[in-house]
């Protein structure tokens, strides 16, 4: 599979742009909030229940209080219940562009017993998606800022499934900067998974290990489970650097500072001179 070009740095801090369009940032209604686990589901229908596990960082759900059960659970953050109408507005917003983001490469249905090795990149499927005693190395070829983007069902159904499923991050990768998008339920089991996933509908995590962010549509339902999140208090998608060699189309991201002082003199894809897309020539 092709390799996406380097990314920008992501920044948990601040507003980060996809496809070309402004992203909104993605904080609670709390100081320097953190959600390690986020219940954002539609009409107040938020739940939360922890169950002899532990959470390092904040817990959110969009329904009362009482949503969020406690039982032998140990949370090091917030609780923040019901969390303000701007957290699920972003985080749909977050959804939604997330689904729009074009893929690099594939995923198989069912992986069994197998050690598969990734390099950066958008990895689809258009179903669901299970991985059975399978181990997945995501290589960051010496770059801290390489991004993964997973999108599971990007047909409109599929769910995310695994058991004894590892993630392990190699050559400088980063965990918090790995992304599961997934149109319907998320559920891991005795899995020492690594990534943020933003699930349609339901996650379940029982046993093993997760470091990420649990963000679901639906209930999220912790069992036996040490959870750590990542920092900071905004939620983004990372920003791409474009490609502008001659003769590429656009590409829906942000070629930074390229157009040297002078607009006449842009490298950018959209508009720049002479050439369109690109320049041509050289820098004239």
């Amino acid at each position: 599979m092709n390799k996406l070009p380097k990314y920008l740095s992501m920044c948990l801090l601040a507003t980060a742009a996809l496809l070309g369009g402004t992203f909104p940032a993605f904080a609670a209604n709390a100081p320097s909030s953190n959600f390690a686990v986020l219940s954002a589901a539609f009409g107040g229908a938020g739940a939360v229940t922890c169950t002899n596990s532990t959470i390092t960082g904040d817990v959110g759900s969009s329904g009362l209080p009482a949503s969020v059960v406690q039982t032998g659970c140990a949370i090091t953050g917030a609780i923040i219940a019901p969390v303000s109408s701007q957290v699920l507005t972003d985080f749909n917003n977050v959804y939604s562009q997330y689904a729009a983001t074009p893929c690099t490469g594939s995923l198989a249905t069912a992986y069994t017993g197998t050690t598969l090795t990734l390099t950066p990149g958008v990895y689809c499927n258009a179903a669901g998606v299970t991985f059975t005693d399978t181990t997945l190395t995501l290589d960051g070829q010496s770059d801290a800022n390489a991004v993964w983007i997973f999108k599971i069902g990007t047909g409109g159904t599929g769910a995310l499934t695994g058991t004894n499923f590892s993630v392990v991050m190699a050559n400088s990768a980063q965990q918090c900067n790995v992304y599961w998008w997934v149109a319907e339920a998320a559920t891991m089991t005795t899995s020492d998974f690594k990534g943020s996933i933003l699930a349609g509908a339901a996650i379940t995590l029982t046993g093993g290990t997760f470091a990420g962010r649990a963000l679901a549509k639906g209930a999220v339902t912790l069992t036996g489970v040490a959870a750590t999140g990542c920092g900071g208090g905004t939620f983004n998608p990372p920003k791409q650097r474009c490609n502008q060699g001659v003769g590429n189309g656009p590409e829906g991201c942000d070629p930074g500072n390229s157009n040297q002082s002078y607009p006449f003199r842009s490298n950018d894809e959209l508009g720049g001179v002479p050439g369109n897309p690109g320049r041509k020539g050289g820098n004239k």
